[in-house]
């Protein structure tokens, strides 16, 4: 079997096609009761062809038919990035990269990814159903791509509810803000569907990935709590967990846990998330971990015993390969499908080319930040879409497309129309990149000032209220 070339690299589709019809024909010989073969022989050739059909599942997306070729529009890398092209943007669980200064081509993934685009009709229906204008990260498309949101959406409007998903991987005691959007846009669609939701500390992850302890990480993800809560949940319908905690606590979020791990193949995770052979087995098991509260059963105290509630996940898109892999695995496991709303990156202070850094504190604006280091970090720091000299940017104008310090505005200025003219002024030259520098400063020093205020108000009592498994108050 060592013959066998890596299909990622070397392959094209066309001879898959060729070599699992040639190795059926090869299957039907050597099992023809007229001819002797070796059991090992027939054993090895239906060995093979059992991993040819899961790599042509894993390249295609659906299951092999012979006579049935896939077309062209079906054949989109659902595991990573494609193996042709230098110029590829890196985009997995661990790292974002990108050589355009604009960031990362957001359509050009939604295609390697098989997700799907939100458009103003999605908007439009989101606004419809919620009775409320969009947020700001849909109007503008800050979340971007989704899996199965109109599926989300017609239940909704039968009465059927869903609950909501999200987490957070906690590697120091103090987040950025960056890590905000997804809890941003989380708390208004738990506000305005007024539905349950579970936020994963993934505690163990870090342990596992990072050179840190066991102790520390578990610090982390209670100090992580803090910031989160401070974004205004409603304790009522949201239960916060620790992975180190609750895995030992909840019989049936391990039990699903398990469901999944037997139905992952280790090729399957080396596919999708790039496992080497000198990774620890940790690694290589914890992707069922983070797709197991994807599962309303997970969460007995929640749910009672009910598995088909619809699970929503808001998330960066850097984390869509967990949960392709946990689309993949539900229908096998009785599960229903869960729905995602991907979100675009957040940049580093430097630039768009990659998204900030917890380790790196001159890439990132901290909620733990004074006033006087959020305008030194945006002064120092933030890349420009501006021109070299005054006298050039007044002539030409600047590239907000870019300008880091509007990326940010784009984040966090509720006001359309506003963005606009700020847009507007500073491509036409109007606006200088010291005043568009001194807008962003003035817009962030109140929010994380606020964050800061809140965040003294929530106590280790209210941690341990939001962290204890529980009922939570919601009509299903």
């Amino acid at each position: 079997m060592s013959c066998i070339p890596n299909w990622e690299q070397e392959w094209t589709l066309p001879y898959y096609l060729i070599l699992l019809g040639f190795s059926c024909i090869c299957i039907c010989v050597l099992s023809d009761s007229s001819i002797w073969v070796p059991q090992a022989e027939i054993d090895a050739a239906v060995k093979l062809l059992l991993k040819l059909k899961v790599d042509y599942k894993q390249m295609t997306g659906q299951d092999y038919k012979a006579g049935c070729p896939p077309s062209e529009n079906s054949i989109a890398p659902d595991n990573g990035p494609a193996a042709d092209g230098a110029d590829e943007d890196t985009v997995d669980p661990w790292n974002v990269a990108t050589t355009n200064a604009k960031g990362v081509d957001y359509d050009k993934l939604i295609v390697r990814f098989g997700s799907n685009k939100i458009d103003q009709e999605l908007v439009d229906r989101i606004e419809k159903v919620a009775g409320q204008t969009p947020h700001r990260f849909l109007r503008r498309g800050i979340f971007f791509s989704h899996r199965d949101m109109h599926q989300v959406l017609d239940a909704y409007e039968k009465n059927k509810s869903f609950y909501l998903y999200t987490g957070r991987g906690p590697s120091s005691e103090a987040m950025h803000v960056g890590h905000l959007i997804p809890f941003i846009f989380t708390k208004w669609l738990q506000d305005v569907f007024d539905i349950p939701l579970v936020i994963q500390l993934t505690d163990d992850e870090k342990y596992l990935w990072k050179d840190l302890t066991l102790e520390d990480c578990h610090r982390f993800a209670v100090e992580n709590a803090k910031d989160i809560i401070a974004c205004g949940f409603d304790v009522n319908k949201t239960f916060i967990f620790s992975d180190l905690d609750y895995m030992g606590s909840s019989p049936e979020f391990y039990r699903n846990v398990v469901k999944i791990q037997k139905h992952v193949t280790y090729n399957q995770v080396k596919g999708i998330f790039g496992f080497t052979d000198s990774d620890c087995i940790g690694k290589i098991s914890f992707p069922a971990i983070q797709a197991a509260p994807s599962f309303s059963n997970s969460f007995p105290q929640i749910f009672g015993s009910r598995k088909d509630i619809q699970c929503l996940i808001p998330c960066a898109i850097d984390q869509d390969p967990y949960f392709r892999m946990t689309r993949d695995v539900a229908p096998r496991i009785g599960y229903p499908k869960p729905a995602l709303l991907h979100s675009t990156f957040f940049p580093a202070l430097q630039g768009a080319q990659t998204k900030m850094s917890a380790s790196d504190a001159n890439s990132s604006i901290f909620l733990t930040d004074t006033p006087k280091q959020i305008k030194n970090k945006v002064n120092k720091h933030a890349f420009s879409g501006g021109k070299d000299t005054v006298e050039e940017h007044r002539k030409y104008g600047g590239n907000p497309d870019v300008d880091v310090s509007f990326m940010y505005l784009t984040f966090f200025l509720e006001d359309d129309e506003q963005l606009e003219k700020i847009k507007q002024d500073y491509a036409s030259g109007a606006l200088l990149t010291g005043e568009l520098k001194k807008m962003l400063i003035e817009t962030l020093q109140p929010m994380i000032t606020q964050h800061q205020e809140r965040r003294k108000q929530v106590t280790d009592e209210t941690v341990k209220q939001f962290m204890t498994p529980r009922p939570l108050n919601f009509k299903l």
